[in-house]
Order: C-alpha cells, then sequence, then structure tokens
C-alpha cells in the first residue's frame, strides 16, 4: 500500500511539472526578437541586468528611458547642455541618472512636471515614449489630414491622444512601430524594455542603412567648372 501511495504521487508530480515550468518562465509579450535586443545591448544603448538577463517585460521608468534618449542620440553633445544645472527637487545629484535627466530637460526631449519635479521611479505610457523618441529624432509637421491617413489602419488609433498623434505617426511612417498581432499599438499601455527595445533596434537599423556620401570622381584633364 505504501508503494502505490509514493508511486501515486510520483504520478502527480510530474503530471504538474509543467505547468510549473510554464510559471516559472516568463511570457515575452511584446514581440520583440532576441535579434534587436542584442543590436541594442551591443551598441549600448541598453544594458541588461547584473545577472545577464534582459527582462524584456519590465516596465520602463522616466529615469530609465532618460538615460537611453541620451545614450541613442548622442544628446550629452548638444549645446544646449552646457546651460546650468537646473534645480529639480526629486533628483539629487546623487541620483544615478542625474546627468542624463539634465540632460534631456535642457534638451526639451523631455519635461518636467509641476514644481519643476522629473517623477524619475514613474513608468511611462507607450504614447508618451513614442513622443519623447520622435522629440530627439525629429517630429514630421503632417497636417492633420494626414496624420489621420497614417493612423487610420491601426484598430485603437481612436485611443491616441491628440498630443502624441503626430509623433506616433512619424514613428509608424519610418517604420519603427510595433503592435501586437491585431496591429493595436496599446498607446496607453505601459511601455516595457521589449517595446523600446523594438523601436531603439529599428532606428539602430535605418542608420546602419544610409548610404555614405558618394564621392564625385576625379576626370583627368577635364576643364574646370566655375
Amino acid at each position: 500500500m505504501r508503494q502505490l501511495s509514493i508511486t501515486l504521487s510520483l504520478v502527480a508530480l510530474l503530471q504538474n511539472l509543467p505547468a510549473i515550468a510554464q510559471v516559472s518562465v516568463p511570457e515575452n509579450t511584446s514581440g520583440v526578437t532576441s535579434d534587436a535586443i542584442q543590436q541594442v545591448t551591443a551598441i549600448k544603448w541598453m544594458t541588461n541586468y547584473s545577472e545577464g538577463k534582459f527582462y524584456p517585460e519590465k516596465l520602463l521608468s522616466r529615469a530609465e528611458l532618460a538615460s537611453i534618449m541620451v545614450k541613442a542620440f548622442g544628446l550629452n553633445k548638444r549645446q544646449a547642455v552646457s546651460k546650468e544645472n537646473l534645480a529639480i527637487p526629486d533628483v539629487p545629484r546623487s541620483h544615478w541618472a542625474f546627468n542624463d535627466i539634465q540632460t534631456v530637460l535642457k534638451t526639451d526631449i523631455m519635461k518636467g512636471y509641476r514644481g519643476n519635479e522629473f517623477f524619475p521611479n514613474q513608468k511611462v505610457t507607450k504614447a508618451e515614449a513614442l513622443a519623447i523618441f520622435a522629440q530627439a529624432y525629429g517630429v514630421f509637421q503632417f497636417p492633420d489630414e494626414a496624420v489621420n491617413d497614417i493612423l487610420a489602419s491601426y484598430p485603437d488609433e481612436k485611443s491616441i491622444p491628440t498630443w502624441a498623434r503626430k509623433a506616433i505617426a512619424t514613428v509608424a511612417t519610418e517604420g519603427f512601430l510595433n503592435t501586437d498581432a491585431q496591429g493595436n499599438i496599446s498607446p496607453l499601455k505601459p511601455v516595457t524594455r521589449g517595446d523600446m527595445a523594438y523601436v531603439l533596434s529599428k532606428y539602430l537599423q535605418r542608420q546602419q542603412q544610409q548610404p555614405e556620401t558618394p564621392e564625385v570622381p576625379i576626370i583627368p584633364n577635364s576643364p574646370q567648372t566655375p
């Protein structure tokens, strides 16, 4: 009887193993590929955690997004950075992202809140992240009709905040926008590390595809042009 009880317990344990394994492995629902993550980590626009994992489903904070924008767009090289540091009550000089936050504020890539606070730990929506990315990239000044036409193909385009529509239309036009299986943008959902890795990888690919400026060939004994 005791042997039968042990056998039944083992069977029950084996039957439950798939379910246990499924719970312990987080699902990647952001649609980002491992190639995209490798691209952005190789160039150090984003980094893995200390244990070597990327965690694409983790949500981005405003401080993390500021740091990513500085790296991806070289914002620390822009002239505006030479301005005097701003007084930000909730971001002391000892904060790990102090310099990056100062940089995005001075260059107007990100904005502060009331009382000049930045809320560095606040999570960012996808609409906010895409608008900030587009601000650094350069928002195309489409007329409203063109913006509506560009966004009309996305089932949830009506949920895009008015202030973010032109920026998201820019990202979509450039091929940087990732959606879910149904084509939804999900602009009001928190942006994940995977979402950001996708956008940055597409931006990086665009940079790498830019042709070099062709040199004008020199023709021997040709008459000089005025």
